[in-house]
Formats: C-alpha cells, structure tokens, sequence
C-alpha cells in the first residue's frame, strides 16, 4: 500500500496523538512535514515522531509530495489555514471546529467542492469501537426503531490543568464550540441528520481563573456563553435534549443514552474512542454491558485522517467529511442563535448519516 504523504500545521497540545498515530499505527499515512510557529515545538514533534521536515506554513502549502494538511491550529486561524490549503490544491482534515462562522464552513465546502478536493475534520471518535459497536447494535434492530436521545456534558471549565485556557471563552470557544462537537457527531453517526434546534444559553462568570501553570492566577475574560441547554429534532423524527456547560462543578448525568421503540442504549463518552455499552432491551430488568465488537477502542486520533488517505487513494467520501462537520458547525450556532431570537433554528446544511466501519479490521486498517 502505497503511504498519502501528510503535513501537519500546529504542533499544539493535540499534536502528540495525531502524530503517534499517523506515524505508528495507521497503514496508509506519512507525516512528511510539521509546521508551527514555535520553532522549538516544531523540532520536538519532529525528533520525537521522526518526521523529516520541519517547514514553514507556506513551505508545506507548497510541497508537491504532500497530499493532505492536517490542520491543527487554534480554531480562529481553522478557516483560514483550510482555504489556503484547498487553494493550493490539498486535501484538508482540520480539528474541530470546520471554521468559527457558518458562511465559513459553507465556503469551505463549496470550494473544496469546486476543486474536487477531500474535505473533513474531527473528531473522528465516531469512528471508534465504542461508537462503532453502538451504531450496529442501532442498525441490528437491539433498540428498535431511536425515538429520542439525550447528551450531557458538564464541567467547570479548562483553567484548572490547560496550559493556556483562555481561548475556552472567546469566540470559537465555550462548551458548545470545545466539547459539542463530539456528542454532535455522535447524535448523527447513530441518527442521520437533524433539521430543526432550539436552545437557550447563559453565562455564570464574568471572569475565570487559571490555576495550571505557567498562567497561575492570571484573569482571562469571558465573551462566550458557558452553559447551553436546548433540544434538536432529527430528519428521522428522533428528539434530542443537550446540555454543555462549563457551570457546573459535578454531575452524575450521563454521556449520551438513545431511547428506541424496544430499548435503551447506554453510549460511552464521545470524547473517547472505547466502551462502556450498555443496554436493556425491552422488558428487561436491568443494564446489561454489551462487549466491543470493533476495532481502535484506545485513543486513535487521526483514524478520520487515514480514512480520508483510503479515499485519496481509492476513491470514495471520508467518513467524517466536509458536509458532516459542516453540519455540526450549524447545529452548534443554531443553539446561540435560537436562544438569542427567541426561536426554533431550521438548519440549512444536511449530510448523509457517515457509513459505519466493518468489524474485525486488522490494527493499522479501515478495509
């Protein structure tokens, strides 16, 4: 299997697990080259991973060898990386969020489209056993037909261990931008599209704290909503009920549970790439924990980069595509946007429900 030659742009605190992946586990990935404007950052991820570049942005935008950027840059600079990238006639993953605006994303797609290049992003926790395992018992019938769905994600926000927090609550940042995306994806990997969102919004502090270093005691200010509670009617005529927050201090609700005609299913966090399932059936008398059936239950981000190097090489649309992420950058506005009208948010964007991975892949493998 011939190697897609990858540039990672941003060396960040994420970079770490792309890099091991994209350089030890998955088959059909190569990471040619590293940019980031910390040189020293740059160099490290470069001796550590043994990467054989260490570019400027522009030098990776221009090698020929590469074939897809991988974007891992703050999310204010995603939009603008992604369309120089697509310019120069790469394929492009970039973390999450697509972009911080929705006519971003839009234009996003649209030129991606007009080039007749790959467009996606994360997560791609989706992709994981965990998920994975849960969308075939969906398809399998186990729940009967998801009638409805509920995502909880509440905490008290970064400060206390990210080594620089403060773009957590600017724009492009708050529970909904950092975390939503995930259970987002989630709700659509296990549910189609959704079509409708309503949502009200908050913000309990003014001001944060940063208790990790090398920002100890430091103020940052808050620009963002910090809790966010609304519902999303899906295509398929499921309901669901989401809360994100950075507001509160402890919490026993659950990741994600989806509520079928003939069941219950209990979905593992979406930030991770595991278990633990469970479900009752119909009838049942209580929870029993269902055993993964897939591949990549430990952390394997850069599954949706090597996903999309499948379809550089062989055709076909990533999994966790352009029109996927652009939806979820929808729906998360849709929540601000509802709360600030005063009403419910008709969503523009759709996308396919991503096909489902086969059980019994081979380590290193997604076919």
């Amino acid at each position: 299997m011939r190697k897609v030659k990858i540039g990672i742009i941003g060396c960040g605190n994420i970079s770490g697990i792309y890099l091991q992946n994209l350089t030890h586990v998955f088959a059909n990935t190569e990471v040619f080259a590293v940019s980031d404007f910390s040189e020293e950052r740059m160099q490290q991820a470069a001796d550590t991973y043994g990467v054989p570049n260490q570019w400027t942005a522009e030098q990776v935008l221009n090698s020929p060898e590469i074939e897809i950027i991988v974007n891992l840059t703050t999310p204010d600079q995603h939009f603008r990386i992604c369309k120089l990238a697509l310019e120069h006639g790469k394929h492009v993953y970039v973390e999450k969020p697509l972009s911080l605006l929705p006519e971003q994303g839009h234009e996003l797609v649209e030129l991606a489209r007009e080039k007749g290049l790959l467009l996606g992003g994360a997560p791609d926790t989706f992709l994981g056993a965990g998920l994975q395992t849960c969308r075939k018992l969906i398809d399998d019938g186990y729940i009967g037909q998801p009638i409805a769905a509920t995502a909880f994600m509440l905490c008290h926000g970064h400060e206390n261990w990210h080594p620089n927090p403060g773009f957590y609550y600017q724009a492009g940042g708050g529970p909904m931008f950092d975390m939503g995306p995930y259970y987002l994806t989630a709700l659509v990997s296990l549910l189609g599209p959704a079509e409708t969102v309503a949502g009200m919004t908050s913000k309990s502090f003014e001001q944060r704290t940063i208790t990790s270093q090398p920002l100890f005691g430091e103020k940052i200010d808050v620009e963002v909503p910090t809790h966010i509670a609304g519902t999303l009617k899906f295509k398929s005529g499921a309901i669901a009920t989401m809360i994100t927050s950075f507001d509160v201090w402890s919490s026993t609700l659950p990741p994600i549970e989806i509520y079928g005609t003939q069941g219950t299913l209990l979905v593992p966090d979406p930030n991770n790439f595991g278990g633990p399932i469970s479900l009752r059936p119909a009838g049942a008398t209580e929870f029993k924990e269902i055993p993964v059936v897939h591949q990549y239950g430990e952390n394997s981000r850069g599954i949706g980069v090597s996903d999309m190097a499948d379809c550089v090489l062989s055709g076909g649309t990533p999994r966790a595509n352009g029109e996927l992420t652009n939806h979820v950058l929808e729906m998360m506005h849709a929540f601000h946007e509802s709360s600030d009208s005063g009403n419910y948010v008709q969503l523009k964007t759709t996308c396919e429900q991503p096909r489902p991975l086969n059980t019994g892949l081979i380590k290193g493998y997604l076919s």
